[in-house]
């Protein structure tokens, strides 16, 4: 067993027993004692991995919630992963709401954002309309709607989560389809007319 894998599986230990106790607690009243006792480790363990508390959740919320997500986004449609992603927040909603209660508003909006980037971009490149669509305009369109999706996802966690992901989705799907493909040929034209001048 190599030294990285040790790591990662104590990582998870930590995160695991972090995650364990935020079923029953707030992260305020969680201490490096509790997570350490729980999974069997020692303090200066902890500590060698993660500067604080809020650096374990930070860790296990992106390992949990996050990245898989990167993973499906390259073989599923971007309205797929994002469905799976709330419906993995619905399914863990006790650590998702402490997770960002505890959490700075910016830190979360920033892992929410990159992986709806992710997705979006990949569904922009997927599009005909994308075609001469110069790439710093893909990326602001990508950005954009990043921006929108993560804003309605932290919305939807404050009112607790209670509208079906499917449905959430698919109105969103309805809306981001067109006028995704709109902006695309406005973008598109405007590159031809930059491109003659």
């Amino acid at each position: 067993m190599t030294g990285s894998v040790t790591a990662e599986m104590t990582r998870d230990l930590l995160a695991r027993s972090l995650m364990a106790l935020m079923q029953t607690r707030a992260l305020d009243q969680v201490t490096v004692k509790d997570v350490v006792a729980l999974c069997g480790l020692n303090r200066r363990t902890f500590y060698y991995h993660f500067r604080d508390m809020y650096d374990l959740l930070g860790w296990l919320y992106k390992k949990e919630a996050i990245n898989p997500l990167f993973a499906c986004s390259r073989d599923e449609t971007w309205n797929a992963a994002f469905i799976n992603f709330l419906k993995w927040l619905r399914a863990n909603k006790e650590f998702a709401n402490c997770a960002c209660r505890s959490l700075d508003r910016e830190y979360i909006e920033c892992y929410h954002q990159t992986m709806l980037t992710v997705l979006i971009r990949k569904e922009i490149d997927e599009l005909n309309e994308s075609k001469g669509v110069a790439e710093h305009r893909k990326d602001f369109l990508a950005n954009l709607y990043s921006i929108t999706f993560t804003s309605l996802t932290l919305q939807w966690l404050r009112n607790g989560m209670e509208e079906d992901p499917e449905r959430l989705v698919d109105a969103l799907e309805g809306t981001l389809s067109g006028s995704m493909k709109l902006a695309l040929r406005r973008c598109a034209s405007a590159d031809r007319k930059s491109a003659r001048t």
